[in-house]
């Protein structure tokens, strides 16, 4: 039996499932006369959804017949589907699903950063789709420096890995091989774009990045798309200097387009860098808790 051979019997079972749960009522028909179902019949389905109620009869049936999105979404309306019951109603009717923009997550809760403080000292991070760094861990914030002064700090702005990799210095930037590593991000960058055109928040930060990054701008008219995926990057730190680190990207339910970034070491050579990195951390925070405010003035 072919897949869709399975799929079809699957697509009419969840069909008169979902018609068995809408009553007349919740959606404004009278209940008649004679009902011996509690939900809606199929007239009533492709009457309410603009479609043939044979065609509809079919599709109940689990016969080989096509569906436009346009009669998918009807359908989904005069059902009451929620989100994952929509996709799924795709899925079995094997048309391609587009989810509706949704806005860009902001916050992370306590759970996900409760797992990135587990993941210490490895270094993690939570970035959704256009890079915006939502949620760190101690790893993270010892590998990668930040000025207290920066204006993210100070709330004028959302801390973005690509505005700070293409806003730096050559020599301060902390990825190493800027002409292979940054191509790729703003290949990443493009492929979730495909999902946001003509959004006012994506389209204002790619104004921002192109203002502020010529570089950025040749890199983004290339129009290269590629998905996240696993690397080797190498980074540099003022205090330990190179250090080989493998990247996994993992995704996040109920977030969608963010992910979970980790840096482990990819050598042995690394590995004690990383240790020596958190020593040397370790021992500016105790001596920072040893200084008293009179020291301090």
């Amino acid at each position: 039996m072919t897949t869709a051979q399975r799929r079809r019997p699957e697509l009419a079972a969840f069909l008169r499932s979902r018609r068995a749960r809408v009553s007349p009522a919740d959606v404004g028909m009278p209940p008649g006369l004679r009902r011996r179902t509690p939900g809606l019949r199929r007239e009533e389905v492709a009457q309410l959804s603009g479609v043939g109620v044979t065609w509809y009869t079919w599709l109940e049936q689990g016969r080989p017949i096509n569906a436009s999105p346009q009669v998918l979404n009807a359908i989904a309306r005069t059902l009451r589907l929620g989100h994952p019951e929509r996709e799924h109603l795709y899925h079995l009717a094997e048309v391609p699903f587009e989810a509706a923009p949704q806005a860009p997550v902001r916050q992370v809760d306590r759970e996900l950063q409760g797992i990135l403080d587990a993941l210490d000292p490895h270094p993690a991070v939570i970035y959704n789709s256009r890079y915006d760094i939502l949620a760190t861990n101690t790893g993270y914030r010892d590998l990668f420096v930040v000025d207290e002064q920066h204006p993210a700090l100070r709330g004028e702005m959302t801390p973005n890995a690509l505005w700070e990799l293409f806003t730096a210095r050559e020599a301060d930037c902390p990825v190493v091989f800027r002409e292979s590593e940054l191509p790729v991000m703003v290949a990443t960058l493009r492929s979730a774009y495909g999902r946001h055109v003509g959004e006012p928040d994506w389209e204002c930060f790619l104004a921002r990045m192109a203002a502020v990054s010529p570089y950025f701008s040749q890199l983004w008219e290339k129009a290269d798309v590629v998905p996240s995926g696993r690397r080797v990057k190498t980074f540099r730190h003022r205090a330990v200097g190179e250090l080989r680190m493998t990247s996994v990207s993992l995704s996040i339910d109920g977030m969608p387009e963010c992910r979970i970034v980790t840096y482990t070491p990819a050598d042995a050579e690394s590995a004690a860098r990383a240790a020596q990195l958190r020593a040397l951390q370790g021992e500016e925070s105790h001596s920072h808790r040893d200084v008293s405010p009179a020291e301090v003035r």
